[in-house]
Parts: structure tokens; sequence; C-alpha cells
């Protein structure tokens, strides 16, 4: 199976070379794609240095900074036409451990559409967290899940597996979400095409170095996605019932 790990980049000068090796060291198989939106501290020239060195390494320059997802469509339409099997999503920043990537693979190779390293299954742990993030981290999952029927307990989790399948499935050129929300819209349009989706525990740490890229904005931002999307699951019902109560009427008229 060929997998690839996406990265994507904004000023991680700091983290980008060890990241780099610890990937190496946890998947020595897997080819690494960096998609660098222009840092201006240099780190898509870190990158090309350790890809010199490591082997298996790739960085896609982007001219602006366009956000989080827009970085992983671009990274995933790259890999989905060399003919990928399998998509990582993973922050470099450290908050996702490369040592857990093996465990988060083997589950695509056992048939999931997706998996998920997920916080808040059993054995899933935030040791570093205040109270009020958390707080607001699991409200907002559980908005998600309730509203959007998802059956999945951390849909935010940006550490995660994709098939190659489900992304072909998915229509990446529709997901227009950002941030959390993306995570949120691709676990919702991941589900509404079928995938079996995985939850593997995962320790999640806040960043060692740099500037943590979570704000206000993405937040609001996910909140919004996950009611647009609900309200749009009841408008068909809506209609499905509003037909059927119609349907005897036009069945006798019809004679």
């Amino acid at each position: 199976m060929r997998v690839l790990v996406v990265l994507p980049t904004y000023n991680e000068r700091e983290n980008i070379t060890e990241v780099l090796q610890a990937v190496r060291a946890a998947l020595p198989e897997a080819d690494v794609l960096v998609v660098d939106d222009s840092s201006p501290d240099g780190t898509a020239e870190l990158a090309e240095k350790a890809a010199a060195e490591l082997g298996g390494i790739e960085v896609l320059s982007r001219p602006a900074k366009e956000g989080l997802g827009p970085a992983y469509r671009a990274g995933f339409a790259l890999g989905l036409a060399r003919g990928y099997d399998a998509f990582v999503e993973m922050d470099s920043d450290f908050s996702h451990d490369p040592a857990a990537l093996p465990a988060l693979v083997a589950p695509i190779e056992r048939g999931a559409g997706l998996v998920v390293g997920s916080r808040y299954v059993a054995g899933g742990e935030i040791p570093n967290w205040s109270w009020s993030r958390r707080l607001l981290s699991r409200l907002g999952n559980y908005y998600a899940k309730a509203v959007l029927a998802l059956g999945v307990e951390d849909s935010t989790s940006g550490f995660r597996v994709y098939a190659a399948d489900v992304l072909r499935a998915i229509d990446l050129a529709s997901v227009r979400a950002d941030g959390y929300g993306f995570q949120i819209e691709m676990t919702y349009r991941a589900l509404r095409a079928g995938a079996r989706v995985v939850e593997v525990p995962i320790r999640f740490v806040d960043r060692v170095e740099g500037t943590s890229k979570m704000s206000l904005h993405t937040v609001v931002e996910a909140l919004a996605l996950v009611t647009a999307f609900g309200l749009r699951r009841l408008v068909p019902r809506r209609r499905r019932r509003s037909s059927a109560r119609r349907a005897p009427v036009g069945a006798i008229s019809s004679r």
C-alpha cells in the first residue's frame, strides 16, 4: 500500500526538520508531501534540505497563505493523480505524535475508509489543555455529532488517514471549509460516501515550538458549517414527508 503523509506548513522552522525525521522513522516506506504556503521564516528551504538527506520527501510551495483546507486539498489532489492508496493528515508541530502513525494506517489496510486519531475514545489523552479549551472542544464535537448524526467522537481531529477511494468519492473541489470546519466537513462527506470510520486513541499535546494557528474564526466557522449542514439534512426530510402526505391525493385525482 502506497502511503502519502501530507504536512501543511506555515512558519514551522522550529519543527519541520525534526518532524520529517520522526515521520520517516515511524513510516519508512511512506512518502511525505510538505505543502508550504510561502512561509516567510524559511520553512520550505529547511524541508527541501531534509528531503535531500532523508529521501521520499517533496515540497509543494504555494504562492500565498490560503489555510489548512486548501493546503490539504492541493496535497490530496496531487497524491490521487500519482496513485497513492492512503493519505495521512497531521500537524507539523509535534501536537500529533509521529510514533502513532503505524497504528493509524493499519485499519486502512483492513478496509477502513477513514481512520481518526481520537482524543475522546478510551485511551485518548489531552494532558496539558486548560479546562476552558477542553470544554470548547468537547462541546463542539458533541454539537457536530448530534446535529449531523456523525457517530464519531472526535470529528475535529486533524490526525487522520483517508483511503484513496473515499477522497475520490468526496469531490474535493466542492469542499470549502478551513481549520476545524474542514475536519468536520470531511468527516461528514466521508460518511455520506459510505466510508467505514475507525477511531484510534491518540495523545494530543500542544505545540512546544512556534505559535498556535487556532483562532476564534476557526471555531465560529466550524459551528456555522455544522449548522448549515444540519439544516440541509432537515430540508430533504421535510420534503419527503410532504410528498408522502400528498401522494394519496395525487393517486385519487389521477384516476
